[in-house]
């Protein structure tokens, strides 16, 4: 039997996750017991309460078995800025400070930079999966090629438009998912759909696009959206812009930072309505703090404080969040009436369906990752698993 503190996945040896509440594809169940072998589910059986002695059994203690959360917006953690360390180590600190709040994948996100601090990036991150550093699926590049006018924090000298010559230059990742965040009108005609093509997922953001832009965007291929509603065209009568057409189309997925900074209540309410927990992915936007007990820290050379969970610039600019995916989970369920497994899902399967992920992330089941968290009935995260190595 298991403490649940220090159980590392042992090839060939089973290991049974009982006496708790496991989130499956139809909802909760209590009568289960989940088997993972070699880092994977095998099997979810009806709970015999036998106990076979080569078999390491983690008692739940009623706990709740969920998946792990999936978060596709993290620029930093464990006082570690991405952009500032875009190495393998630094990827790793980012990774192992989300994992205290159950993510079990996420992508380190770049905010706009240079061209050489993306390559750096890119090399980082894919020497990161290649090696198996726990919970790196990706990489997201959250610019440099957005509209001035919304560009928020980021340094406005390092925007630019995408032409065909720097196209030319970008390339996704040889390992995991490559996102890359753009504004319409800061690319060049069928740039999108040439994004696409190259292996990229494209989400929209930090834009004044109206309607005709985004559609035009959708149709070759866009996403997403990121962080809807922020740093975006909004909802207006015989202008929907971006927010308005985000709502609108029911293919696309629409990040979210759900901390009650970023957007009202009513907004996220609104958001979850129009887009379900099917397309609705929970986001944390997370800086360098999360993890830490730091008050401040530099953003391309600003000083951002932190202060009642705003992470903010001297002028009052939102500088990215303080924000964990577990604190995310817990603030949707609080603030919206959905259930907790909507809550959850928008945490887990969405995003994975998002990342093109679905058929090895987000759910419990045979076949898929053992990726979980184990939280208890206030929701809190008790432990994380990544690939069946329980800590």
């Amino acid at each position: 039997q298991s403490d649940r503190n220090g159980l590392m996945n042992k090839p060939g040896k089973n290991v049974v996750y009982s006496n708790g509440c496991v989130l499956t594809d139809t909802g909760f169940r209590e009568d289960l017991e989940v088997i993972v072998t070699d880092g994977r589910v095998t099997e979810l059986r009806t709970f015999s309460g036998i106990h076979h002695p080569d078999v390491d059994r983690v008692d739940l203690g009623g706990d709740y078995l969920v998946p792990g959360f999936i978060d596709v917006q993290v620029n930093g953690g464990g006082g570690v800025l991405f952009n500032d360390a875009p190495s393998v180590n630094g990827v790793r600190t980012i990774a192992e400070a989300h994992r205290k709040f159950g993510t079990t994948g996420l992508l380190p996100t770049l905010i706009s930079d240079d061209l050489n601090v993306i390559d750096a990036g890119l090399d980082a991150v894919d020497e990161a999966i290649k090696t198996g550093v726990p919970g790196v699926l990706g990489i997201h590049f959250e610019g440099p090629f957005l509209c001035p006018q919304r560009r928020g924090i980021h340094e406005a000298g390092k925007i630019r438009r995408l032409n065909s010559e720097t196209l030319e230059s970008l390339h996704p990742l040889k390992n995991g998912v490559t996102v890359m965040t753009v504004s319409p009108e800061a690319v060049e005609p069928g740039m999108i759909r040439e994004l696409t093509r190259r292996g990229f997922l494209v989400c929209a953001g930090h834009s004044d696009a109206n309607r005709s832009l985004v559609a035009d965007a959708l149709q070759q291929g866009l996403r997403g959206f990121t962080h809807l509603f922020n740093a975006m065209s909004q909802l207006a009568p015989r202008e929907p812009g971006m927010v308005g057409t985000a709502l609108a189309d029911p293919e696309s997925w629409c990040g979210i930072i759900a901390d009650g900074i970023h957007l009202a209540d009513e907004a996220l309410r609104i958001a979850w309505l129009c887009k379900g927990a099917a397309k609705l992915m929970l986001v944390t936007d997370a800086m360098p703090p999360v993890g830490t007990d730091d008050r401040e820290f530099s953003l391309q050379g600003k000083k951002i404080n932190v202060a009642e969970g705003i992470c903010s610039y001297s002028d009052g600019t939102l500088a990215g969040a303080v924000l964990d995916m577990n604190s995310a989970v817990r603030y949707v369920r609080k603030h919206i009436p959905c259930s907790i497994e909507d809550a959850i899902r928008m945490a887990t399967s969405s995003p994975a369906a998002f990342l093109g992920l679905k058929e090895h992330k987000g759910r419990i089941a045979p076949g898929m990752d053992a990726d979980f968290c184990i939280i208890d009935s206030d929701l809190r995260v008790v432990n994380t698993v990544i690939g069946g190595d329980l800590r």
